[in-house]
């Protein structure tokens, strides 16, 4: 794939700068789970008084590959370069010292002349904490009262971008009950590491969420909801409170839900 050979171009780069102690990559390629579409978390470990330096030579190295018909500059949680080539492969190269580095994703490891790495190498990365899984949790209810506020109001776009928020935040709670050591990774793992009708539950939500349907997919997030009730709220670090308003807004669409079916 187009990935490896940016990478091995890049990488024999990189080597020759004397400012490099270690290459390795995160993301999905990093765990080994890319394909042809995927982007590449490219990572450089440098001495911070090295990273001046080594910051104006980056985009040099990024044009080992080929041509580069968008380039940006910025930090998040480090400095960072985006760039696209000609062929439409997405690279981001990170800068990182050991003072900086975050482990909180699995690497594959490029170059590491002085064993570096090693250190770094723990299972569990990508499960969410107990304050997380908490948070996520608090998140799905709060997005649903505020999906039933804008609703009653009439205002169906906002309403859609409520359950939408919903969504982000169950995805990475139901992966927390599925495959734990991918929760972090939310909606974009949902296809990859739950059952198959968990995933075909998912996608029929999101064919109704949209502005002339979204009552249809509340009622299918609350079914959803309540599927896997009892292992959520059962967590240690779900609060008395957090269950109780998970479970208020849960029963409320439930009730609107029984209600139609009567009248219907």
């Amino acid at each position: 794939m187009r990935q490896e050979i940016a990478v091995d171009k890049i990488v024999e780069s990189l080597k020759e700068d004397p400012a490099v102690r270690s290459i390795f990559l995160k993301g999905s390629m990093g765990r080994n789970e890319h394909d042809s579409h995927s982007d590449v978390d490219l990572y450089c470990l440098i001495h911070e008084q090295d990273k001046e330096n080594f910051l104006s030579r980056r985009s040099t190295h990024l044009k080992a590959y080929r041509d580069i018909i968008f380039y940006d500059d910025i930090f998040i949680i480090a400095p960072q370069v985006i760039a696209v080539y000609d062929d439409y492969l997405h690279v981001d190269l990170f800068t990182v010292t050991e003072e900086t580095f975050q482990n909180k994703d699995y690497f594959t490891v490029l170059y590491d002349p002085e064993n570096l790495m090693e250190q770094y190498i723990t299972d569990g990365k990508l499960t969410l904490s107990d304050t997380e899984f908490k948070d996520y949790v608090m998140d799905i209810a709060w997005f649903l009262f505020q999906y039933k506020k804008a609703s009653e109001r009439g205002n169906h776009l906002w309403a859609t971008e409520m359950l939408r928020y919903t969504m982000s935040s169950f995805s990475n709670v139901v992966l927390y009950g599925y495959e734990k050591d991918r929760s972090r990774l939310g909606l974009k793992a949902v296809i990859n590491h739950l059952p198959l009708d968990k995933v075909e539950s998912i996608k029929d939500i999101y064919e109704s969420m949209n502005p002339s349907s979204h009552e249809k997919a509340v009622m299918k997030i609350a079914a959803l909801l309540n599927e896997e009730m009892e292992w959520i709220i059962s967590h240690n670090a779900v609060d008395h409170q957090t269950q109780s308003f998970l479970k208020r807004m849960v029963g409320h669409f439930e009730n609107i839900c029984r209600g139609e079916l009567t009248n219907g």
